[in-house]
């Protein structure tokens, strides 16, 4: 009789749960979505600049990318800014020298 309560109660259990556990054919994609291996392939004929969002074509897109990974020459201070910079350091130097 045991292996029939155990079945009676699997079956109830069973009944609840299930609308809880859909089945797992939901959990598949659509058939008409492309499997990620065809997506990689995929040649993107199409683009968008990351500086403003613009649309490019691939050969402009390419060129912006070479730009982009060109090293720049960092931005330059003003003679004024430059001295003021050598004055803290020479103050600070001063101080560490001498404990006063």
């Amino acid at each position: 009789m045991k292996p029939l309560a155990t079945l009676w109660t699997l079956s109830i259990v069973g009944t609840f749960l299930s609308p809880i556990c859909p089945s797992k054919a939901s959990a598949l994609p659509p058939p008409d979505d492309p499997p990620e291996e065809i997506l990689r392939t995929e040649i993107v004929l199409d683009a968008r600049s990351p500086i403003d969002g613009q649309h490019l074509t691939p050969d402009e897109y390419a060129r912006l990318q070479a730009e982009l990974q060109q090293p720049s020459d960092p931005p330059q201070l003003s003679a004024d800014v430059r001295y003021n910079v050598f004055l803290i350091r020479l103050l600070k130097f001063f101080r560490t020298v001498t404990p006063l």
